[in-house]
């Protein structure tokens, strides 16, 4: 199959995508048409998927871009599939299309699911042009559809004011980042406004990379949720329907990463040494406050969205560390840091897809979001249970699935560090390392809470009592993402391998054929230093629980007996009573509470002899929004009050300011010929 049929089939896929969006609105209104519709999507990312596979697998598929008529004034718009867009595009189209099969039975119980039909697809649409794209114009038009459609989703339920404020933050983050990134476009464009990707690699110049490098981390970084940036995303997140949440958390930050991987690593030229020192201090304090975040977090949404916030800082010390490999002059340590990077991108959208979507089989069962008023639902609702456990299980980078694969990964590069030339980065990298452990070892508590709060337990309110299992079409997808979890932490080596070609194109080397190994292991650096071999741990792990169900059965007393669970002294006891999720975010809030949340705690006692309750009111702050988006806010709201007067002035101070301005501008023109 040649280059051009490859990108032909791509860009005919992202046409049926928009086609799908503009039949979405006469067609949601049928009674099957949000399954038709979710179904042809589904259909469609397949194909997508298939074909950005085969052009990243298939040696010299190379680039012949699909030419359409249409773009800046006399130019054209360019669509094309190289190693690293078409690497993305698995990733998009993958978890869209598994998504997208959760989304037909969503449509059992939404309420109005026209009002997100027909934005789903030119969503997916937008984010597969962005992936496309070889010159800026087709980059940004892409980009700004891709955020229109997603604010249309955080908004469709709009009689709710939490989602029309968390749609206003994200549209004003939004806009912030594209213009960051149109800026970053038009300094690599050159005088010349040469705005073909082939272009700004040739005329690529190292004087304002370093420009390039700080738009790219801030336009980038606020569509992936870096820290300071990352304010609309506890807020959009929770707000848009589950299954439009799953791809924005686990697919359409990823759009993101690309994004920055394009520009610093592809069209702003070769790095230099400091170009890494921005990126790995701002991952890890992502990655740290992100799961710190999470865990004060009650709200199972919320508490996926910061859980968001610590993997992009993940993904981004991973994108840090391959930049100080390369610029000094390590390339296969470059390489190794640079897929990891990509290889939680995919695992990432693999397992927050999945929690985001058993988060909204919970809140579609029960109508709560509030872990608090959760609990016992692995009775009602076991199949969930079980698929929303692997999730957290592979989003704690526990083996063998394949969270801890790609964090794996991430810690043999760092266990590199001592070979960099210069000494700011090799001090650096280690203290980012114990970042990261840290935040993997706090993001393993955190999912401990989630799931015991959300499934263990006795049910704290009625609506998680009366539960019932969600419906087929949602369990299967989730199960089929529990499955790729797994696989892909067994058999990593075949993922790592069709990496290769994208590591080479970037970086200039590539890893060492990881699936050929013995025993299905992998070995990125040496098989005597370090190795890992996810196939015999799950073995392991089969035989082990194998053995004590054996051993359980044949020793344990046969003889049932039942008697009432032990009760402390205390029968019949409120469910109130457990062991809450505040409960278990409680001593690591007095760790870091005061420095990091502000938290302060307010205890209200009743009077002696009073038989009332005592309170406990928690207030937690966003110092990242208290320091930079709080003053701006109140700035504006002050402006606004003031600007008004000029609504209610007579005609003669009209008259007069026109004139004031009119005598303004003739001084400036006579001042400035």
């Amino acid at each position: 199959m040649t280059p051009f049929l490859l990108n032909q089939l791509a860009a005919c896929g992202i046409g049926l995508l928009l086609l799908l969006a503009a039949l979405g609105v006469p067609v949601s209104r049928l009674s099957s048409g949000s399954r038709l519709i979710y179904g042809s999507c589904a259909l469609v990312c397949s194909g997508l998927a298939a074909v950005a596979l085969y052009a990243l697998l298939v040696p010299g598929s190379g680039t012949a871009a699909v030419e359409l008529p249409i773009g800046l004034p006399l130019g054209r718009t360019l669509l094309a599939l190289d190693p690293l867009s078409a690497a993305f595009a698995i990733i998009v189209n993958l978890a869209t299309a598994i998504v997208s099969i959760f989304a037909i039975g969503y449509g059992r119980h939404a309420a109005e699911p026209q009002r997100v039909v027909p934005f789903y697809p030119a969503f997916v649409g937008a984010m597969n042009i962005v992936l496309l794209a070889q010159d800026a114009f087709s980059f940004l038009a892409g980009w700004e559809f891709m955020s229109l459609a997603s604010w249309a989703l955080v908004v469709s339920e709009d009689r709710s004011a939490g989602n029309l404020k968390a749609g206003l933050v994200y549209l004003i983050m939004a806009t912030g980042g594209a213009m960051t990134l149109l800026l970053a476009f038009g300094i690599l464009a050159g005088p010349e406004g040469a705005y073909s990707f082939d272009t700004m690699r040739q005329t690529a110049a190292a004087g304002p990379a370093a420009i390039v490098l700080a738009l790219a981390l801030i336009g980038a970084g606020s569509k992936a949720g870096l820290v300071p940036l990352h304010a609309w995303l506890p807020l959009a997140h929770p707000a848009a329907p589950s299954h439009a949440s799953a791809l924005m958390s686990g697919v359409m930050t990823k759009v993101a990463v690309y994004g920055f991987i394009r520009i610093v690593f592809d069209l702003a030229g070769p790095p230099s040494w400091w170009w890494s020192i921005p990126v790995l201090i701002v991952a890890g304090i992502t990655a740290l406050l992100g799961v710190l975040h999470a865990l004060m977090e009650h709200d199972l949404k919320r508490l996926l969205a910061y859980h968001t916030v610590e993997n992009i800082g993940i993904i981004f010390i991973g994108l840090g560390l391959a930049l100080a490999f390369e610029a000094g002059g390590l390339p296969v340590a470059a390489a190794l840091a640079l897929i990891a990077a990509i290889f939680h991108v995919f695992n990432h959208s693999l397992f927050k897809s999945l929690l985001f979507l058993g988060a909204g089989a919970v809140l579609n069962a029960t109508g709560e979001r509030d872990m608090e008023r959760l609990g016992g639902l692995i009775h009602r609702m076991p199949v969930t249970a079980f698929a929303f456990l692997v999730g957290c299980i592979a989003i704690s980078a526990l083996p063998p699935f394949n969270g801890f694969v790609s964090e794996w990964l991430t810690f043999q590069a760092i266990l590199l560090s001592p070979q960099l030339p210069q000494w700011i980065p090799r001090l650096l990298v280690p203290a980012i390392g114990a970042t990261l452990a840290c935040s993997a070892a706090l993001a393993a508590a955190c999912f401990v809470k989630a799931f015991g709060s959300t499934f263990l337990g006795r049910a704290r309110a009625a609506a998680a009592n009366t539960a019932v299992e969600t419906d087929r079409w949602s369990l299967g997808a989730m199960l089929l993402l529990a499955a790729l979890c797994l696989g892909a932490g067994i058999l990593p080596g075949f993922a790592i391998d069709s990496l290769a070609g994208v590591s080479e194109s970037l970086v200039g080397a590539q890893l060492a054929a990881q699936s050929s190994q013995p025993w299905l292991r992998i070995a990125p650096i040496d098989p005597v230093r370090s190795a890992y071999n996810g196939m015999l741990v799950f073995a392991m792990i089969v035989a082990a629980a194998v053995l004590t169900a054996i051993v359980v059965r044949r020793f344990a007393s046969h003889g049932l007996r039942r008697s009432p669970a032990w009760d402390c002294g205390f029968p019949e006891a409120s469910p109130v009573a457990q062991y809450s999720s505040s409960s278990f975010a409680q001593p690591i809030r007095r760790v870091f509470g005061s420095v990091v949340f502000r938290a302060r705690e307010h205890v209200t006692m009743p009077k002696p002899g009073d038989t009332g309750l005592a309170r406990l009111q928690l207030e937690l702050h966003d110092i990242a929004w208290d320091a930079l988006y709080d003053p701006v806010i109140r700035f504006v709201n002050v402006a606004a009050d003031r600007l008004n007067a000029f609504q209610f002035l007579t005609i003669r101070k009209y008259l007069m300011l026109v004139f004031a301005a009119l005598v303004l501008l003739l001084v400036i023109i006579g001042a400035w010929r």
